[in-house]
C-alpha cells in the first residue's frame, strides 16, 4: 500500500521496517478516532494497578504519540515523539521502567520530564501486533520517583497483550465491513 499524494504520504522516504510498523499502526484505524471503551478501561486498570494518576494505552505514529485512552490527563490525546518514553518502549519486546525520569539519562532532556507535569516514574509495556510489530505502549505515569513490582510489571505486559487481542478483533470487524462492502457493490 504505497500512496505518494494520498492518506499514507507520511510513509514517504521511511526506513522500510518503520514503514511496515507504521502501515501496521494505520490499518488498525485507531489513530485519530474517538476513545473507545475498552482501550479506556484498560489504561484505567493499569492506574489502578499501579496507584498512578496517569495511566495511557497509545499508539506510536511517526511523528507523534496518539494517545488511544488516557486516565488522569484530561483533553490530552497526542503528544511528541522523542526518545526516553513510549517512542523507546517499541524499540525492544520487554516492560521498559524510569523509577526516577529525573536522574535516568534516557529521559533527562524529555519534555514530560521537564515541563509542567514533572514525570518521574514510567513504566509501559509495548503492545505487540500477532505479526510481531510494536504499535504503541500501554503505560503509567506518577510525579513522584517509585519502584513497581515484579508481578505489577507482569500484569502491565498482560495488559498490553489484551490490547493486541483487542486491535485483532478491530481488524476483523474492519475487514469483513470491508467485504461485505465489495460483495453489495458487485452485487449492484
Amino acid at each position: 500500500m504505497t500512496e505518494s499524494s494520498g492518506a499514507y504520504e507520511y510513509l514517504d522516504n521511511v526506513d522500510p521496517r518503520e514503514r511496515a510498523r507504521l502501515e501496521a499502526v494505520r490499518r488498525y484505524r485507531l489513530v485519530d478516532q474517538p476513545v473507545e471503551e475498552a482501550y479506556d478501561r484498560i489504561a484505567f486498570i493499569a492506574g489502578a494497578l499501579f496507584g498512578t494518576p496517569i495511566a495511557t494505552v497509545s499508539l506510536v505514529e511517526r511523528d507523534r504519540v496518539w494517545l488511544a485512552a488516557c486516565q488522569g490527563l484530561t483533553g490530552v490525546r497526542q503528544l511528541g515523539k522523542e526518545p526516553g518514553l513510549c517512542a523507546s518502549v517499541i524499540a525492544q519486546d520487554d516492560v521498559y521502567v524510569i523509577n526516577n525520569a529525573a536522574v535516568d539519562p534516557r529521559t533527562l532532556e524529555h519534555p514530560l520530564v521537564r515541563g509542567d507535569l514533572g514525570l518521574r516514574f514510567y513504566a509501559a509495556a509495548p503492545i505487540r501486533t500477532h505479526d510481531g510489530y510494536r504499535l504503541g505502549t500501554v503505560n503509567v505515569i506518577d510525579s513522584v520517583p517509585r519502584e513497581a513490582n515484579d508481578r505489577q510489571l507482569k500484569a502491565l505486559a498482560n495488559l498490553a497483550e489484551i490490547v493486541a487481542d483487542e486491535l485483532e478483533l478491530r481488524l476483523m470487524v474492519i475487514r469483513s465491513a470491508a467485504a461485505e462492502q465489495r460483495m453489495r457493490e458487485t452485487v449492484n
